[in-house]
């Protein structure tokens, strides 16, 4: 059991790492990355189409990886 959840979090957080490198960088030019972003600070900007899509699974992906890191703890444990 031990060794299909050890695979299963190898794959999960694979799939993690390409979700999080394929979502769109948020700084558009230069000047932004100087000043951190302070111009859009208070515009909040909602995902759609793809990067929606990218930022879901980054989130489902992410606690799928949480839940069986946990439970491979449990099962070391006891």
């Amino acid at each position: 059991m031990a060794n299909i959840l050890t695979i299963l979090l190898l794959v999960v957080g694979f799939l993690l790492i390409v979700t999080v490198m394929m979502q769109p960088s948020k700084q558009q030019d230069a000047l932004s990355a100087l000043s951190g972003g302070a111009a859009d600070l208070f515009t909040e900007r909602k995902s759609r189409g793809f990067e929606a899509v990218l930022r879901r699974s980054t989130a489902i992906l992410g606690a799928i990886w949480f839940i069986i890191a946990l439970a491979l703890m449990y099962i070391a444990a006891h």
